[in-house]
């Protein structure tokens, strides 16, 4: 899906809520409230009301788009820019091209990408097997006055796990202990895994239990070794940091421990699906069967 294509069929908010209304009802429209059948649509503002309970709804109600005062064009436009941002795209960022610079609001526009970051959290989480390469990466500001590793402490832990051929995920952790990285493992590799490929970070050693565990060793300057005709390299997830880390430096510049997982979860949901055509269709079915997300939670 390409801007100009958004731009012309989801014109009006009847062409958007239509297609809210199939992503989020395929079968039929249902009450979100007793999950009756029985609806009847009224003619005011595209509303349905249940006969079961009597509850008035919209295909909004209830979904991350629920009790929001931006006509769905705008929403539509918001979240194609972010689907196709490989390395996201700032509030301030998104202001301007909706808005320009003197209209809008960056508190509006900074809302605006929590929820549709909020849709992209990964429900389910099947357990990952084949080659698995798994790594952890540090983020955070420059902290002056102090040494290296005062500095390394200080700064958020981000541990990083890739199936080659499969998915990412990122995970905001408290350290980077073998306790830690073996509660991540057994949480989301598969017992009967073929090998976990790290770097000789000694935490692995008794975080990987009894998986079939090899290394590289990157204080000898070794990246990529061929052993029995496979290859041992962590090059895949650390090129995932790598992007991960020039979205943080190039386009959202400075973000919050508080709100680390919500660009972890839209980096992995965004590179997970580089390469489907339906990204941006995906993420709207996402956003209208996730739920709500209010702006006094958001800020708690």
């Amino acid at each position: 899906m390409t801007l100009p294509e958004v731009n012309t069929m989801y014109s009006t908010d009847d062409r958007c809520r239509e297609l809210l209304e199939r992503l989020r009802w395929p079968e039929g429209v249902m009450c979100p409230r007793c999950k009756d059948t029985r609806v009847s649509r009224l003619k005011e503002y595209a509303r349905y009301e249940c006969v079961g309970c009597q509850y008035q709804f919209t295909a909004t109600s209830g979904t991350i788009f629920h009790d929001s005062h931006l006509p769905l064009p705008i929403w539509f436009v918001a979240v194609l820019l972010l689907c196709e941002a490989k390395k996201g795209m700032s509030a301030m960022q998104l202001k301007r091209t909706l808005w320009g610079i003197d209209r809008g609001s960056y508190k509006t526009a900074w809302y605006l990408c929590h929820r549709i970051r909020a849709a992209m959290k990964e429900v389910e989480r099947p357990m990952m097997d084949g080659v698995i390469e798994m790594d952890e990466t540090y983020v955070g500001g420059r902290k002056r006055g102090i040494g290296p590793k005062a500095a390394k402490a200080a700064k958020e832990v981000v541990i990083g796990i890739r199936q080659r051929g499969g998915d990412l995920r990122f995970f905001h952790a408290e350290d980077a202990k073998s306790g830690t990285l073996a509660r991540y493992i057994q949480e989301n590799v598969s017992t009967d895994v073929e090998v976990l490929i790290t770097d000789t970070f000694p935490a692995y050693k008794s975080a990987v239990g009894d998986a079939t565990h090899k290394t590289v060793n990157h204080l000898e300057k070794e990246y990529v070794r061929y052993e029995d005709g496979a290859c041992v390299t962590t090059n895949t997830i650390e090129s995932a940091f790598s992007l991960l880390k020039r979205g943080i430096i190039g386009s959202w510049h400075k973000i919050s421990a508080k709100h680390l997982p919500a660009y972890l979860d839209e980096m992995t949901f965004r590179f997970n699906r580089r390469k489907r055509h339906d990204l941006f269709i995906d993420t709207l079915r996402h956003m209208v069967t996730a739920d709500p997300l209010t702006f006094e939670k958001l800020t708690a």
